[in-house]
């Protein structure tokens, strides 16, 4: 769900622009202006970064593991500050020539599992077009503000798309491509899109208006952070990526169908794919090989130079290799092409040099004990090699070998990679953002280049596409659509919204027959009061064309579910009568079973899978706040081996937690982490109620009470958890682990209401 959106760039959404626009130029994305690391400007840069030398202009005290962009002489650094429970993320903005703070926007972890102080592996990215810049928070907090740092508008993927968090982290960068702003992510989302999968998310750039999904690849073993490199293949454009299921694929940038994909590992491709003219592309990894047990590789593909005809997405075999060099082991370091070329850090921290043309290797330069994310970047004829040591080493290509410049020892550890711009080298380490060129002058400032939008389509409209492609409503709530006609390429031709007509819309291969509860009244599909939690389809028409959005009604203030009115039928693997979770639950078909218990249906997580022996499943939207929401929850087991259940209320979780005898209120676990005794019983229900609390001035409690469901409700919470800095907003949500998949726990007369 959108939230802050400004009606005046609703109404600017895709309009008109001018021929050429004098907007942000400089270096806007963590690769550079050709998505590839390399600088091709003139500029004179430092040969030594030395903390404290003639070459060290400015620092500012900021930890960060990613990499700066630069705009027009701003400075944007996403890092973050603090040690344990007051650590927050935050985007700044910075004068390149002097360092000073410009603007700043704060904020915190909520209910993610990064471990360690992982945060801010990423980077902003600056729209070249409107000068607005994007990021997505460690957790999934999907932002654009203005270069002034007006928040324009935002999305939660976790608490709206159902984005997985993990302990290591990463982020890594948003993609910019024509209208477009572009993540991706694991995800469990609901319906078929329920099974854990990485997916890609492309929004308008302008209104956040979700525009396409898809699903490019296969079941991911890891979690990945590849930016998408952008390209032209035929008529359409298109992007190459990584990703968590160890495939490089290949995505119709406009549209989101899924063109080609390769296997290239077992587990996740991090790093960035190098495009090495027409047909040719270059991917590296650092895990397990598909057709053998040794780690990492370094590949050419002969990739196709035409848009595929028929079913897609295409499956690129091993005949599709041009060469292979098993001497590259890089997990999460992406490669340079230079010359000819192919520079890439490795695991074991040596920079190795190939021949872009036959994968032979050329050169080895042992550089530091080992490698972890940060990756080369190449300008003014040097190559810029920062080190998870904190050293930066600055080199040249001496034909055979490498020919060291300089080795600088920074501040702290280097995670992320260098950033050009003018004659300054900005470089992040865990301890601060560095800015180095000449000492005795200021940074330079180039000259703005203006940019030059795509041509307006003119031809005619061969396909429509329906924005948003996806939606939710609390009931009384209505959605509006618009219905674009593209033209073959999947360019906008023009909106056909008024020419269009509507219907519910069932796939024929749908596994769970559903419409949506709302009516629709031309292009608005309204819901009433009373509407009840259901998901569904919408079909757009127009001339023989057809498109489709999906959504949901998602629980809202009022909400009662007792789960009697779930469907049985179906047999778990112990010969059960079981049925499913409501269906608009994000995530939940696979993590929960809806079963008889005690006379009544209740909801129980499946102990089936031992990977889903954790699950958190957002059942509103994320823009709620100030409410109550509350349930009978209960765990099986004895009194040695029980499983916790619990309830999330505004980015806050309170569980039971059986095993240890407690009831515990967290958001990320090393944030906030706070209990009070509760010595729950196996087989035994209890009531459990949560509630947070505003006191007006950004602080506030999370509170909670936990009773025998059999005894009257206590007059006093059981815990009250203060918090100096509350989240003051939060989809509602329902949790459960059982530990080695043991012990199922069970929710019952589950409730939503607004705070009194």
């Amino acid at each position: 769900m959108i939230r802050f959106l400004p009606p005046l760039l609703a109404v600017a959404a895709f309009s008109a622009v001018p021929s050429t626009v004098l907007a942000s130029s400089g270096w806007l994305n963590w690769r550079g202006p050709d998505q590839n690391g390399v600088s091709t400007a003139k500029t004179k840069l430092p040969d030594t970064l030395e903390i404290g030398g003639p070459n060290h202009r400015w620092s500012f005290k900021v930890r960060g593991a990613g990499t700066p962009v630069v705009a027009d002489g701003r400075v944007y650094a996403f890092g973050f500050y603090g040690e344990t429970t007051d650590v927050e993320e935050t985007l700044l903005c910075l004068d390149v020539k002097t360092g000073a703070k410009l603007w700043e926007y704060r904020f915190r972890d909520y209910l993610s599992d990064t471990t360690y102080n992982r945060y801010a592996i990423g980077a902003p990215v600056v729209d070249a077009e409107t000068g607005n810049v994007y990021l997505e928070s460690t957790w999934g907090q999907l932002f654009a503000f203005n270069r002034d740092g007006k928040l324009l508008w935002e999305h939660s993927m976790m608490e709206e798309y159902g984005r997985l968090t993990f302990p290591n982290g990463r982020t890594g960068s948003l993609a910019i491509d024509g209208p477009l702003v572009i993540t991706d992510g694991i995800t469990a989302n609901w319906g078929a899109d329920g099974p854990a999968r990485n997916r890609f998310y492309a929004f308008d750039k302008r209104t956040g208006e979700l525009v396409w999904f898809c699903t490019p690849g296969i079941e991911p073993l890891d979690s990945t952070f590849a930016t998408p490199v952008f390209g032209n293949l035929g008529d359409q454009r298109v992007m190459y990526a990584g990703t968590g299921c160890g495939n490089i694929v290949c995505v119709n940038v406009r549209t989101g169908e899924p063109v080609w994909r390769f296997r290239l590992s077992q587990s996740g491709v991090n790093a960035d794919v190098l495009l090495a003219g027409p047909g040719k592309l270059i991917g590296v990894h650092g895990k397990e090989n598909v057709d053998a047990t040794h780690h990492g590789r370094l590949v050419a593909l002969k990739i196709p130079t035409e848009y595929p005809k028929g079913p897609k997405p295409v499956v690129l075999t091993k005949e599709a290799e041009l060469w292979r060099n098993d001497d590259f082991m890089s997990f999460s370091s992406s490669p340079l092409l230079v010359n000819g070329r192919v520079y890439s850090t490795i695991a074991t921290g040596s920079l190795l040099c190939a021949d872009a043309a036959t994968g032979k290797l050329i050169w080895s330069e042992k550089l530091a004990p080992d490698q972890l994310h940060a990756s080369p970047a190449y300008a003014d004829g040097k190559f810029y090699v920062p080190m998870h040591n904190g050293t930066v080493h600055v080199l040249k290509d001496a034909g055979d070998k490498a020919q060291i410049v300089s080795v600088n020892k920074l501040d702290s550890l280097v995670l992320g990679a260098p950033a050009f711009y003018g004659d300054a080298v900005l470089i992040f380490t865990r301890e601060s953002l560095h800015c180095f060129g000449p000492k005795a002058t200021a940074a330079s400032v180039p000259p703005s280049v203006a940019f030059k939008p795509e041509p307006a389509a003119t031809g005619p409209v061969a396909q429509i596409q329906v924005v948003p492609a996806e939606f939710a409503l609390i009931p009384g709530q209505s959605q509006s659509f618009k219905v674009w006609g593209l033209d073959a390429a999947g360019r906008r031709v023009r909106e056909v919204t008024s020419e269009a007509t509507w219907a519910k819309f069932i796939p024929p291969t749908a596994l769970v027959k559903s419409e949506v509860d709302g009516e629709l009244a031309g292009a608005t599909l309204r819901t009433t009061p009373t509407a009840r939690l259901s998901a569904g389809q919408l079909q757009a028409k127009w001339n023989n064309l057809t498109s489709v959005t999906r959504g949901r009604v998602v629980a809202g203030p009022g909400h009662r579910e007792t789960f009697d009115a779930l469907p049985l039928g179906q047999k778990n693997a112990a010969g059960e009568d079981v049925g499913f979770p409501p269906l608009p639950w994000l995530g939940a078909r696979v993590k929960w079973h809806a079963l008889e218990k005690g006379g009544s249906k209740v909801v129980t997580n499946r102990l089936d899978n031992i990977l889903f022996q954790r699950t958190m499943n957002f059942i509103g939207p994320s823009t709620l706040r100030n409410y109550t929401l509350e349930a009978d929850v209960m765990t099986d087991g004895d009194r040695r081996v029980m499983s916790s259940v619990g309830l999330v209320n505004q980015r806050y979780l309170i569980t039971m937690v059986a095993n240890s005898r407690i009831l515990e209120v967290t958001s990320n676990h090393e944030r906030v982490k706070e209990s009070v005794p509760f010595a729950a019983q196996p087989n035994t229900w209890y009531r459990l109620k949560t509630r947070v609390d505003s006191d007006g001035k950004g602080g506030g409690w999370v509170r909670a009470k936990l009773w025998p469901k059999a005894q009257p409700e206590p007059e006093k919470w059981t815990i009250e958890v203060r918090q100096e800095k509350l989240h003051d907003r939060g989809a509602p949500g329902v949790f459960a682990f059982s530990p080695q998949s043991l012990k199922r726990v069970y929710l019952d007369n589950l409730a939503l209401s607004a705070n009194e």
